[in-house]
């Protein structure tokens, strides 16, 4: 099936229109007929997920992710959710197609016209649903690609692209330095406990040298074993 074919809401529009009576007067029906051709474009190309220009400014910040590896990281994770609800949809899109199968057969062979009749409104609304998730499944391919070529632009080569831990220390240093200048003497007591815990915290853990900030440091639960042992 081409992109043409997927994603064309057209004949449903056309379907559709005469029933609209039953809900609109005359005269917002013809409205609507004359609106038929923007509505069918406004739909095919309204924004579903986010643009590059909101994964840039309103995701990947500078404020939050203050480094390329945090950036970097925050791409993997966005892609994968994206991955994860792609293939989802796909499992709901083939038992879409397998209930308007079903519902076809049903049609051809009911006799009562008013289940018939109940059956194709079913259908058409079913008909409906697979071409809005042709539709969505677009644009997360859209954002999925996206990610791939954001992940690529943070990947300077200066951090570990394995082990998502090892970029942490320093990102939450930056992190909560960044807030700790945001705190006025307006800002709300938790506001404020939030802040100064964390960095407290994260000032304890570097004086202490748990943090694993190189495949070279141990990690909090290497230090554990150590200290503790093995019980004789």
């Amino acid at each position: 099936m081409s992109d043409t074919e997927k994603r064309n809401i057209q004949n449903l529009l056309d379907q559709e229109e005469k029933h609209l009576t039953n809900i609109l007067d005359e005269k917002e029906v013809d409205e609507f007929r004359k609106l038929t051709p923007e509505i069918k474009d406004a739909w095919r190309k309204r924004q579903i997920f986010r643009t590059d220009t909101e994964a840039r400014i309103s995701v990947l910040s500078d404020f939050k992710f203050p480094t390329k590896a945090a950036k970097y990281w925050q791409a993997v994770r966005e892609q994968v959710v994206h991955f994860e609800q792609l293939m989802q949809m796909s499992f709901d899109y083939r038992r879409n197609e397998v209930k308007i199968k079903k519902l076809k057969r049903k049609i051809e062979e009911e006799k009562d016209e008013l289940k018939k009749e109940l059956w194709q409104i079913e259908l058409e609304e079913k008909i409906y649903a697979k071409a809005n998730m042709e539709l969505v499944a677009k644009d997360r391919m859209r954002e999925i690609n996206m990610w791939s070529y954001l992940k690529k632009e943070n990947d300077d080569g200066s951090f570990d692209k394995e082990n998502v831990n090892t970029h942490q220390a320093e990102m939450y240093k930056i992190r909560m330095n960044n807030k700790a200048k945001t705190l006025t003497d307006g800002s709300s007591q938790p506001e404020v406990f939030n802040v100064l815990t964390q960095v407290e915290t994260l000032k304890r853990l570097e004086k202490e040298g748990v943090l694993n900030t190189s495949s070279s440091k141990p990690t909090i639960e290497n230090k554990e074993t150590k200290t503790i042992g093995k019980p004789e």
